[in-house]
């Protein structure tokens, strides 16, 4: 196939194989690294209680406190001794009145402050019900303790346990948002403090990060942190991206590879050319990115927050329900007991934890796996996806040319070709020509040229040990009337049907042989289509390459539908086109050109760990360029969502059934819940949310557990 670069002498089509570059939307900051990580101001809705409030150490502070407190007015209650049968002695029943009121202030003071928040917003809900409840408790015990009124109400006890157990769930809930927040931080610290900048002279100086530009060259030795988003330009390395993609596996970086600020060279030093400093880098918008999750609402959410307004609402109405039978029946004391149960009970702190937790843990597994949620929305969704329409280029391939076939004429053998096909290129620029460098490199030793000229439009000519050697397509071979040898039609025939590049090589006006380059199939594809098939997932593949080269690509990966040949501009409308077959379409591309198709799609992921961390029209990113990833995000998903679904059923469930059952609607038949009952009930309720939730950390999302 022929190419007509103007430069290089390969042609434009090559450039649409090899020149797919990352594009970010960054904002321009200052040029010393990523930026610290935004405070956590709480996420929407639901989270603005937290305001403030930081990781949660507020929280866990006044729950330390508050469970030494609890302990001894729990051990001094006369209710909780007559339930387990022991006598308080009479000095002690003064403790649970003055600990409980310590605790009310101390331990109840942040729910009481953001009940007046809600009061104010004209917005009851989770901080409003939890004060009622405390503030019932306080009331009646107090009123029993100091004897007003006929009341037999020590709900000291009770009391005590409410405040211990919403500080823990408010703490744990905090905790585990505070994990996503902790990524961000140390993200930032995954910079070192210097650089070693190489001058022209090829001289090395140790400079603050601060002073870093772009195309500056800098070092970075073994065991080195790469101090920004780069390319290699000398030296090849087995770096280390866990920190950035998830993946444990070190991957082979050398000359033409993008490198990633924060990464570590583990064997063998490099010298990189940087591309992108302060927020423009990848760490940078990794960060960003962290921080819109742990902000962005979510559906689910939505409706936990909707549930507890009405649940106040519910409560009152009950209570007054309650209220107004029991005197109307002649039990004034009992519509007292009755009713303050209600109140006490009908607290939604299972609620409030179902899905705010599941929340927090997910988007820091996420983030921790390299799977970057920048709407939650988009994750929820991710369940409901039946059709996943890859880019092609740069996202199951590598965006890049390698070798994918030599074909010497006799007596030349594969490896003289490569080497002096890699002698004439060595001083081009060209990614057709640091393919071939690369590959011949990978042989053995790659001979000195000299007297390099470019062949404009044709291909390039130097001397390698006295011979002239040339390289280049077909109007080349057109140009010095030339014919390719029949000894290499076969494979050369071959290669032009599969769309790939077909260069020749010439040693003294003769033809030696040909190589065939083509964009490189990603290794992690075929896994990524084959878990997809497996989950009954439709997959489909979008490339502006001709219908031959798409084809070819489909028909290894195993794909079931293509679209070839189809112009950036169009490629929504193809989203369009699935979706309206019925299908809930996840589009997965690389760059700038395929935002209208992210944005487009019922969910969109941004592939790629260089500055595509920031392209505005996905909801979800991949840190990594492991196509796999689609199906961790999947199914991480899936297993969120039914997290979320059990805790909600399991906490909605509780409230419905013990409220009525406190009021005692089963009274006629001789049945009561007793408050300590009622408590213990709360209590459980509770621990089983936030464990279930935690059951989520066992799932693995690491793309190379999934295998072909």
């Amino acid at each position: 196939m022929e190419r007509h670069d103007t430069e290089h002498g390969y042609g434009a089509e090559a450039e649409q194989v090899t020149a797919r570059e990352h594009h970010g939307g960054h904002a321009a900051g200052p040029p010393g690294g990523p930026p610290a990580p935004a405070a956590h101001g709480g996420h929407a809705g639901h989270h603005d209680k937290h305001a403030g409030h930081g990781d949660g150490t507020m929280f866990r502070d006044k729950f330390w406190v508050s469970l030494v407190l609890a302990i001894p007015v729990v051990g001094f209650s006369t209710m909780f001794a007559d339930l387990l049968g022991y006598e308080v002695p009479g000095w002690g029943t003064w403790i649970p009145p003055v600990l409980g009121t310590v605790l009310f202030v101390y331990g109840g003071w942040p729910f009481l402050t953001g009940a007046v928040a809600e009061l104010r917003d004209r917005q009851p809900g989770m901080m409003t019900l939890i004060a009622l409840a405390i503030t019932v408790a306080f009331v009646a015990s107090g009123l029993t303790t100091l004897e007003i009124g006929e009341l037999d109400l020590d709900f000291w006890w009770e009391l005590a346990l409410l405040i211990v157990v919403m500080l823990l769930g408010h703490w744990l809930e905090m905790r585990a948002l505070g994990q996503a927040s902790g990524a961000l931080q140390a993200l930032a610290e995954l910079l070192p403090d210097t650089a070693e900048r190489v001058d022209s002279d090829g001289a090395v100086e140790e400079v603050p990060l601060v002073e870093l530009a772009v195309d500056d060259v800098v070092l970075v030795r073994s065991g080195g942190r790469v101090p920004a988003d780069g390319v290699v330009v000398e030296g090849t390395a087995e770096v280390d991206e866990s920190t950035v993609t998830g993946e444990s596996k070190t991957v082979a970086r050398g000359p033409g590879d993008r490198v990633v600020a924060g990464t570590v060279a583990t064997d063998t030093a490099v010298r990189v050319r940087v591309t992108a400093v302060g927020e423009d880098t990848a760490l940078a918008g990794i960060q960003r990115l962290v921080a819109d999750a742990q902000a962005s609402s979510s559906r689910a959410q939505a409706l936990a927050d909707r549930a507890a307004a009405y649940l106040f609402w519910f409560a009152l109405g009950v209570g007054a329900l309650t209220f107004a039978v029991w005197v109307a029946l002649g039990e004034a004391s009992a519509a007292v007991e009755r009713t303050v149960t209600v109140l006490v009970i009908a607290c939604p702190h299972a609620l409030g934890l179902a899905i705010p937790l599941v929340i927090a843990i997910s988007t820091a597994m996420s983030a921790r796996a390299g799977i970057l949620v920048k709407d939650r929305l988009a994750l929820e969704r991710m369940r409901l996806v039946d059709a996943v329409l890859f880019d092609k280029t740069g996202t199951l391939t590598k965006g890049r040319p390698a070798v994918a076939g030599v074909a010497p004429v006799p007596p030349a053998g594969d490896d003289e070709l490569l080497a002096l096909a890699a002698a004439a290129e060595r001083d081009s620029e060209h990614p057709l020509a640091t393919a071939i460098v690369a590959a011949a490199a990978e042989r053995g030793r790659v001979p000195a040229a000299s007297e390099f000229r470019s062949l404009t439009g044709k291909g390039v000519r130097a001397v390698v040990d006295g011979a002239d050697v040339a390289v280049g397509g077909p109007g080349l071979l057109r140009e010095l009337g030339l014919e390719s040898p029949s000894e290499i039609a076969m494979p050369v025939d071959e290669w032009s049907k599969a769309g790939s590049t077909v260069l020749y090589v010439l040693r003294d006006g003769a033809v030696i042989g040909a190589l065939s380059l083509a964009d490189e199939v990603r290794a992690e594809s075929g896994r990524a289509v084959d878990a997809l098939h497996a989950e009954g997932i439709h997959v489909v593949m979008i490339t502006g390459d001709a219908r031959n080269v798409a084809e070819a690509v489909a028909a290894e990966l195993g794909i079931d539908e293509v679209f070839a040949e189809v112009l950036p501009a169009d490629k929504d409308a193809v989203v369009t086109s699935l979706q309206e077959r019925g299908l809930r379409v996840a589009m997965v591309g690389d760059g700038v050109n395929d935002a209208p198709a992210l944005a487009r799609a019922d969910v969109g992921l941004a592939i790629g760990a260089g500055t595509d961390v920031a392209v505005e029209s996905a909801g979800v990113v991949l840190a990594s360029d492991d196509p796999r990833g689609v199906v961790s995000a999947r199914r991480l998903s899936q297993a969120s969502y039914q997290k979320m679904v059990q805790n909600l059923v399991w906490a909605t469930a509780y409230n419905l059934l013990s409220v009525p059952l406190a009021a005692g609607v089963l009274a006629p038949i001789g049945f009561v819940l007793p408050p300590a009952a009622a408590a213990v009930a709360m209590t459980a309720s509770t621990v089983i949310v936030a464990l279930n939730a935690q059951v989520l950390r066992r799932l693995d999302l690491r793309p190379d557990r999934i295998a072909r």
